[in-house]
C-alpha cells in the first residue's frame, strides 16, 4: 500500500480548477438573480448630510437602492458585529448603519438590477452630500499620539542601562507601509433567499462558520436559517478571516427584495477593506566586543482605524530566536480615519523580523563580524519571553544546510566588492520565526463497504492545498487508496471549523481525520472479533491497522480480514464517525517553526534596479505532510517578501485620505519576471511534543525573513542602507 503522509502528492482539486468546474462566490447563480454595486464614500471622515437614488431609480432596469435610511433591521450592539477573530476592543464596523463616515471607499449605498451593468452604470448617478471632517490617514502624522497596547512581554533587566554600557550600539527606525493582499478572486457573495427567510450564501471566506455567526447575529436570524458556503477561494492571504462588508449588504438586500442577490466588489473597493498596516520598527540593540547581545529592545508604532485597536506580534521574535541579557519590548497604536488593518501573512512576523533581522545585519557591520557569525553566537535554545525551551527548534541546521546550499562561504564582506558585469552582487541573509499553533477541528469520515470514503469539515482550502492533505491522511489512515476518497469543506452545516490562518488548519484537521480513523478502525475490529475464526482475535485497536482494504495485524501482517467482509458481516452498508482535535496542553515547552533565508541581489549600478536573482529558503517546520505543496507554499511566501521588500507600497494622499495607486496597476506586486531562483529545503524536524503526528504547518514562515535578506542584499552591494519598504530605485540612487 502506497503512503501518501510525505510525499509529493499532486492536488487533488486540481483537475476542477484547470478545467473551470471550481466554482466561486460569484459563480453561483439562481432564478431571477439581481445584481448589487456598491456606492462608496469619497471622503475619509464625517458625515452623510443626504442620498439622492433618484437618477438611479429611474434606470430601467434598476430594482432598489439601498442605504441606511431604507435597510432592514440590524442590530445595534457591538458584540453582534463582532465576530471570532475581532480586535477584543473597540467597536466593529457595520456596513450601511447610520450616517456616519468611517474611512474613504466605505459603503455608502448599494445599487440593485437586474443586471451587472445596469447597476454599475446606475451606482454613477446616485449623489451623495457629505459634511466633511478633519481626518489623519498618515502614520507618521499620529505617531505622537500613539497608545500602547497591552502585550504580555516582560521586560528583562535594565535594558536602558546595558545598552547605554554596550561595547557595540545600533539604534534605527524601520519602516513598513501599508501593504494589500490582493488575492486574484475579488470579494463577492451570492446569497439564494429560500421560502421563510432562510439564506444560502456562497462567500469568498476564510471561515464559513464565522460567517454563518456574523450573518446571523447582524439580522438577528436562527442558525438553520443560514447556510453559508465556500468550496474554492481564489487567494486570501488573511483578508478573509473576518466577514467583509459585501457579504452583509448582498444579504441585506436578499432579504429586503426576497430574492438571490450578488455583490462583487470592484478592484478599487478591495482598497476599503483590510490590509496590512503601516509600521515604525523601532530597534535598538547592544553588544559585547564578541557579538553577544547585552541588550535587545524593540517597540512597533503601528497604525489602527478609530473605531478598532487591532495590534499583533512584531515586538516579540527577538527573545524567540536570540539571546540577550536584558530586553525590553512596548507596542503602540496611532488611530487613524481609515478602515481597521487585518491579518496578511505572517501579521506581525513579517513586519517586525524585517526590523530585527536588518538591525542585526547592521550590529554585525558596526562590529565587523560575519552576519551569520553573529546569529549563531545569540542563537538561543530557550524563548527567552517564556523561559521555557522549544519543542524542537533547528535553526542552526536551517543555517547550516541553507548556507551550504546558497556558497555563503564564498561572500566578500566588503560592500560594493562583487559585481556581475554592470551589476553590483550582493548577499544577504535573515533567521525567521513563526508561531506553530494549533486549534479545535472536526471532522466526519463516512465509508461504505464498498470502500469508498468521504471526508469532510467546515474548514476552508484558500489554495494551500487543504482538499490534498485531508485526502492524504485519510488514505493513510484507513489505507484505502487516494482515488477513493471525496473530500467535503468549505459548508457551514459540516463539522466544526474555525478560520483557517495562522498556519494551524494542516496540524489541526490531520488530527481529527486520525480521531475519526480510530474510532472506525475500532468499530471494525470490534465486529471482526464476532466472525467464527476470526485471525484477528484477541488483538486491541493499537495492535492493528487499517492497509489495503483491510484490517491488519501490525505483528503479523499474516493475519488480516478484507474490509469489506467485516462490514458485510456486520450487516453495515457504512461506518459514520466524527471526532475533534485533541491538543494536550502544553506550558512546558514553546511551539515555533524556524527558517533561515538566504538572498542574492543584483543591482544596475546606475539606473538603480534591483533584481533578486537567488533566494534559498531553509525551513524547520515539523514534519512536512506534502512536500510539494508544502515547497509551493514556501515560494508564495517568498515571493510575497520580494514584493514587500521592493514593489508593495499603498500610497496614500494625505489632503484627501484617499488611496492614489488602489489597483493592480500603479499598486506594484511581483510579476513572473521579477521572479528568479527559488530553493526551498526542508530540514528534517522531529517533533515528538508538539502533537502526535508532529506537524507544525508552513504557511507563513515562508514570508518571514524575506525582505530583510534582500535588504541586507542590496546594502552588501551598494554600501547603502536603505530602512523604508519598499526599496525602489529613487533610493537606491538618490
Amino acid at each position: 500500500m502506497t503512503a501518501h503522509i510525505g510525499t509529493a502528492t499532486s492536488r487533488v482539486d486540481g483537475r476542477a480548477k484547470v478545467t473551470g468546474a471550481a466554482k466561486y462566490a460569484a459563480e453561483f447563480t439562481a432564478p431571477g438573480l439581481a445584481f448589487g454595486v456598491v456606492v462608496s464614500s469619497t471622503i475619509p471622515r464625517g458625515r452623510i448630510i443626504s442620498i439622492d437614488p433618484s437618477r438611479a431609480l429611474a434606470v430601467d432596469g434598476v430594482i432598489d437602492v439601498l442605504t441606511h435610511t431604507n435597510r432592514v433591521r440590524m442590530a445595534d450592539k457591538d458584540d453582534d458585529y463582532r465576530d471570532e477573530v475581532a480586535p477584543e476592543d473597540g467597536s466593529p464596523y457595520r456596513p450601511l448603519y447610520d450616517d456616519q463616515v468611517h474611512f474613504n471607499f466605505q459603503p455608502v449605498a448599494l445599487v440593485v438590477a437586474e443586471d451587472e451593468d445596469t447597476a454599475r452604470f446606475a451606482a454613477t448617478l446616485v449623489v451623495v452630500e457629505y459634511e466633511a471632517k478633519s481626518f489623519a490617514t498618515g502614520l507618521h502624522a499620529r505617531r505622537e499620539q500613539a497608545f500602547k497596547v497591552d502585550k504580555p512581554m516582560k521586560p528583562r533587566g535594565d535594558a536602558t542601562r546595558a545598552l547605554a554600557g554596550a561595547a557595540v550600539r545600533h539604534d534605527a527606525d524601520y519602516g513598513v507601509p501599508i501593504e494589500y493582499h490582493n488575492p486574484m478572486e475579488l470579494y463577492a457573495s451570492t446569497v439564494l433567499w429560500r421560502e421563510g427567510g432562510k439564506l444560502v450564501v456562497y462567500d469568498k471566506t476564510q471561515g464559513v462558520q464565522n460567517v454563518q455567526r456574523y450573518v446571523c447575529s447582524v439580522f438577528r436570524l436562527k442558525e438553520d436559517d443560514v447556510q453559508v458556503m465556500s468550496p474554492f477561494v481564489g487567494g486570501a492571504f488573511g483578508s478573509g478571516l473576518r466577514p467583509q462588508y459585501q457579504v452583509v449588504l448582498a444579504a441585506m438586500a436578499a432579504l429586503k427584495l426576497k430574492r438571490a442577490v450578488r455583490v462583487v466588489l470592484s478592484r478599487a473597493q478591495m482598497y476599503g477593506l483590510c490590509y496590512r498596516p503601516a509600521t515604525i520598527e523601532r530597534l535598538a540593540l547592544g553588544a559585547r566586543e564578541d557579538g553577544t547581545l547585552a541588550a535587545l529592545t524593540h517597540e512597533a508604532i503601528a497604525m489602527t482605524s478609530q473605531h478598532e485597536a487591532f495590534s499583533r506580534n512584531d515586538i516579540g521574535w527577538g527573545d524567540v530566536l536570540y539571546t540577550s541579557a536584558t530586553s525590553r519590548a512596548t507596542h503602540r497604536l496611532a488611530r487613524l480615519d481609515v478602515p481597521t488593518p487585518g491579518d496578511m501573512r505572517a501579521p506581525g512576523a513579517a513586519s517586525g523580523v524585517y526590523g530585527l533581522e536588518c538591525a542585526m545585519d547592521e550590529l554585525a557591520v558596526a562590529l565587523k563580524m560575519d552576519p551569520l557569525e553573529l546569529r549563531l553566537r545569540c542563537y538561543s535554545d530557550r524563548d527567552q519571553d517564556k523561559d521555557l525551551p522549544f519543542s524542537s527548534k533547528r535553526l542552526k541546521e536551517c543555517y547550516q544546510q541553507g548556507s551550504g546550499a546558497f556558497g555563503w562561504s564564498k561572500r566578500n564582506p566588503e560592500p560594493r566588492s562583487m559585481r556581475d558585469g554592470r551589476e553590483l552582487v550582493g548577499w544577504g541573509m535573515a533567521s525567521g520565526a513563526w508561531e506553530a499553533l494549533q486549534m479545535p477541528f472536526a471532522a466526519r469520515i463516512v465509508m461504505t463497504a464498498n470502500g469508498h470514503v468521504e471526508v469532510s469539515s467546515a474548514t476552508s482550502d484558500i489554495g494551500t492545498g487543504t482538499y490534498t492533505i485531508m485526502a492524504q491522511v485519510t488514505a493513510d489512515m484507513l489505507g484505502v487508496p487516494l482515488d477513493s476518497i471525496n473530500v467535503k469543506l468549505g459548508d457551514s452545516t459540516l463539522p466544526k471549523s474555525p478560520v483557517e490562518g495562522g498556519s494551524w488548519t494542516a496540524a489541526s484537521i490531520s488530527h481529527a481525520i486520525v480521531n475519526a480513523a480510530d474510532d472506525i478502525r475500532a468499530e471494525l475490529l470490534k465486529i471482526a472479533h464476532t466472525i467464527p475464526g476470526s485471525p484477528l482475535q484477541g488483538l486491541g485497536a493499537d495492535e492493528v491497522t487499517l492497509a489495503g482494504g483491510a484490517i491488519v495485524a501490525i505483528a503479523d501482517r499474516n493475519r488480516s480480514v478484507p474490509m469489506a467482509d467485516v462490514m458485510r458481516h456486520g450487516g453495515m452498508d457504512r461506518i459514520e464517525k466524527e471526532r475533534g482535535s485533541e491538543f494536550e496542553d502544553d506550558d512546558k515547552h514553546a511551539h515555533n517553526t524556524h527558517s533561515a533565508v538566504f538572498a542574492e541581489v543584483k543591482i544596475d549600478e546606475e539606473l538603480g534596479v534591483v533584481r533578486v536573482t537567488r533566494i534559498v529558503n531553509a525551513v524547520a517546520a515539523g514534519r512536512i505532510l506534502n512536500t510539494k505543496t508544502a515547497s509551493s507554499q514556501i515560494m508564495g511566501g517568498v515571493v510575497m517578501g520580494i514584493g514587500m521588500a521592493l514593489h508593495e507600497e499603498a500610497q496614500i494622499d494625505q489632503r484627501f485620505g484617499r488611496i492614489m495607486n488602489a489597483n493592480i496597476a500603479e499598486y506594484h506586486m511581483p510579476v513572473n519576471a521579477d521572479v528568479h531562483d527559488i530553493k526551498v529545503i526542508f530540514v528534517d524536524e522531529e517533533d515528538r511534543t508538539i502533537n502526535k503526528m508532529g506537524i507544525k504547518g508552513v504557511g507563513e514562515i515562508g514570508i518571514v525573513g524575506v525582505a530583510a535578506a534582500i535588504a541586507n542584499a542590496v546594502y552588501h552591494a551598494t554600501g547603502k542602507r536603505i530602512r523604508d519598504l519598499p526599496i525602489t530605485l529613487d533610493k537606491v540612487v538618490g
